[in-house]
C-alpha cells in the first residue's frame, strides 16, 4: 500500500466541507428576514464578494502533477556492474518513471580505475547512461567521492525545469580525511520545490550505532549550497536519505533472525533494527520517514549467491571470526520540511514575522508538496555484491512553481556540415545569464549534459540581437558530416543546469563530403575523415 501524508487529513477535510455548506443554509433563512435599514445588507455584500473572490482563486489554482521518482542504493563491493539491470530499474513496468536516483556506495577506486575514472565515466555511469538513454533519460548531474557515487536522471521533458543544481560531498572516513565513508549529494530545483539526495556511506559493525547517527548529523551540519533558498540539507522541501546506512538488528541471535527470515516474519525483528530504535530517542532522526522493511535483510550475503554469511573468517593471530548476522543496512528514506507555523497575533511591539517563513507559508499554502511510497524492497536477483540492492518507488504530488522554460531556441533554417550555421533563441523569462553561458548540439538520444556534439559561447558568437530574438553563430567545421536528428540546449552556467531545449531536427549530411568520397570515421563532434578508398584499401 503507498504511504500518502495526506490522507490523515481527508475525514478532517471532508467534515470542513459540511460544517461549511451547514452554515451557509443558515445564511440563506437570514436573507428573509435581513432588515435593509440597519446598514447590514453592504456590509453582508461585501463579505460575500471577498468569500467569491478566494474561492475564486483556488479554483483557477492550475491542477497538482504527479511525478514518478525510481531510487536505488546499492553498496557493489568493488564489484563490476552486471550485464543487465532491467530489473533493478523496472524497465518492464508499464509505469516509467520521471526521475531516476542511483546512489553506489564502494565502487571500485584503485589508484589506476580511480585515475581512469576521473578523466571518464566509471563502468556503473556507463552502463546506466548507455541503458537509460535510448529511452530518453538524461544524465543531469552525478557526483563522487571514492567509492561513493550518486547518479540523478530525468526525462528530457523535464530538463528545463530542475535548475541550480549543486553537488557536494562529506568525508568521514579516517580522522575525516578518508573518503570511504561520508556522504555525496545533489540538490536542485524541479518545477520549483527543492529537493535534496543525500548518498551515505556509514561506519560499519554493530557496536558503531551512535556513531553512525554522529556521522549522519555531522555531514547534514556541514553540507552547504551556494543557492538563497536552500543553502543547507534540512532548508529543502524534500530530502531523501539514502545508502548503506549500516544498521543493524541488535540483541537477537543468528538462529532466531535467519529463522524469522526463512519465515519471512520481518516484522519480529523490526523491533532491534538499531535505526528504527534509535529514531525513537533522536529529534533529527524522528523528521524523517521510512517505508515498511518488508523485505529480505539485505546483507550479508556470499557473492554470486543467494547465501546468507557462511564463511569463517580470519582474524589476527588465526582466530575464527563470528558470521555476520544479517541486516537491513541499506536503506532509503525521506524528510518533507515541517510546516510553517501560521502568524500569531502580535503586539506592536513586535518587530514582525520572519520574511524567510512568510514566504516559506506562503509557498506551502499555494504550492502544495506531498510524497507517497509506492514500493519499497530488495532485488534478490543480483549477486555480484555481499550487498542486495534496494529500490524505493515514489510518487511526488505537486503544483508546479515554475512552468514555463527561460529560454526557448531552434536552429535557423537548414543544417549541414556545408555551411555555417544559425541558432535563434529567445529569454521567456528573466535569469542569471553569464559569459560563460553555451549553447550546445546534441545527438537525439543523448546520454548527459556534456554528451555534446559541438557547442557555441553564446555571447563570444552572438551576431545579432533585438528585444525578443538573439542570433547565435555555429561554424561549419562544428557540424556533424554525417548529419543526423539533433537538438539543442542552452545551458546556464550561474544555474548550472539546462535550461531551454529545442524541437529535434534534422542536420543533413554533406553534400561536400560525399561528392569528395569521404567517409566519416567518428561521429562525435571532433569528425574524422578518410577517403573511402583508403578504408578498402
Amino acid at each position: 500500500m503507498g504511504r500518502d501524508r495526506s490522507d490523515t487529513h481527508s475525514t478532517q477535510s471532508t467534515g470542513t466541507k459540511l460544517a461549511l455548506r451547514h452554515r451557509l443554509n443558515q445564511l440563506m433563512t437570514c436573507v428573509d428576514d435581513l432588515d435593509l435599514r440597519q446598514g447590514l445588507h453592504e456590509k453582508m455584500v461585501q463579505a460575500l464578494d471577498n468569500a467569491f473572490l478566494v474561492c475564486g482563486k483556488r479554483a483557477n489554482r492550475p491542477k497538482k502533477d504527479k511525478f514518478r521518482l525510481h531510487m536505488v542504493t546499492w553498496n557493489v563491493a568493488t564489484a563490476d556492474p552486471p550485464d543487465d539491470v532491467t530489473s533493478l530499474l523496472h524497465l518492464n513496468s508499464p509505469k516509467s518513471p520521471d526521475l531516476y536516483v542511483i546512489g553506489l556506495q564502494e565502487v571500485y577506486s584503485g589508484p589506476v580505475r580511480f585515475m581512469s575514472d576521473a578523466l571518464f565515466d566509471d563502468p556503473w555511469s556507463q552502463l546506466f547512461m548507455s541503458t537509460l538513454a535510448p529511452l530518453n533519460y538524461v544524465k543531469v548531474s552525478s557526483i563522487r567521492m571514492q567509492g561513493l557515487l550518486l547518479l540523478f536522471f530525468s526525462k528530457l521533458e523535464h530538463v528545463p525545469f530542475i535548475r541550480d543544481i549543486r553537488a557536494t560531498y562529506t568525508r568521514t572516513g579516517i580522522l575525516g580525511y578518508w573518503g570511504n565513508k561520508g556522504g555525496v549529494s545533489v540538490r536542485l530545483s524541479f518545477y520549483g520545490h527543492t529537493i535534496c539526495f543525500l548518498n551515505c556511506h556509514l561506519a560499519a559493525h554493530m557496536k558503531y550505532a551512535t556513531e553512525r547517527v554522529d556521522e549522519f548529523e555531522y555531514i547534514i551540519s556541514t553540507q552547504t549550497f551556494d543557492c538563497k533558498k536552500a543553502q543547507t540539507v534540512l532548508d529543502h522541501r524534500l530530502v531523501f536519505w539514502f545508502g548503506d546506512l549500516n544498521f543493524r538488528i541488535q540483541d537477537h541471535g543468528m538462529h532466531f533472525v535467519r529463522t524469522c527470515i526463512n519465515d519471512q516474519k520481518y516484522n519480529l525483528l523490526w523491533s532491534k533494527d538499531q535505526l528504527t530504535t534509535l529514531k525513537k530517542k533522536e529529534e533529527m532522526l524522528q523528521e524523517f520517514e521510512e517505508g515498511p522493511l518488508d523485505f529480505q535483510p539485505t546483507y550479508k550475503f556470499d557473492r554470486n549467491t543467494d547465501i546468507y554469511d557462511s564463511r569463517r573468517y580470519r582474524t589476527w593471530f588465526s582466530f575464527n571470526g563470528k558470521k555476520r548476522k544479517p541486516a537491513w543496512t541499506d536503506r532509503i528514506l525521506w524528510r518533507l520540511r515541517p510546516a510553517a507555523s501560521p502568524p500569531k497575533e502580535q503586539d506592536e511591539s513586535d518587530v514582525g514575522l520572519d520574511v524567510r517563513e512568510l514566504r516559506q507559508l506562503e509557498e506551502d499554502e499555494e504550492y502544495p508538496l506531498k510524497v507517497r511510497q509506492e514500493f519499497y524492497t530488495s532485488i534478490m536477483e543480483y549477486s555480484v555484491s555481499d550487498h542486495k540492492p534496494v529500490i524505493g518507488i515514489f510518487t511526488l504530488v505537486l503544483r508546479k512553481i515554475q512552468t514555463t522554460p527561460l529560454v526557448r531556441l531552434q536552429p535557423e533554417g537548414d543544417w549541414s556540415a556545408d555551411i555555417d550555421s544559425m541558432v535563434l533563441y529567445s529569454p521567456l523569462q528573466p535569469f542569471p545569464s553569464s559569459t560563460w553561458d553555451w549553447i550546445g548540439l546534441y545527438k537525439v538520444g543523448f546520454t548527459s549534459v556534456s554528451d555534446y556534439i559541438t557547442y557555441t559561447w553564446v555571447k563570444d558568437d552572438e551576431v545579432a540581437f533585438n528585444e525578443e530574438v538573439i542570433q547565435v553563430y555555429v561554424d561549419k567545421e562544428e557540424i556533424p558530416v554525417q548529419g543526423g536528428d539533433c537538438l539543442l540546449c542552452y545551458y546556464c552556467s550561474t544555474l548550472q543546469s539546462i535550461i531551454g531545449v529545442s524541437e529535434p531536427f534534422k542536420v543533413h549530411e554533406s553534400k561536400v563530403a560525399i561528392e569528395e568520397g569521404l567517409l566519416p570515421e567518428k561521429i562525435n563532434g571532433l569528425d574524422q575523415t578518410v577517403a573511402r578508398e583508403d578504408v578498402w584499401n
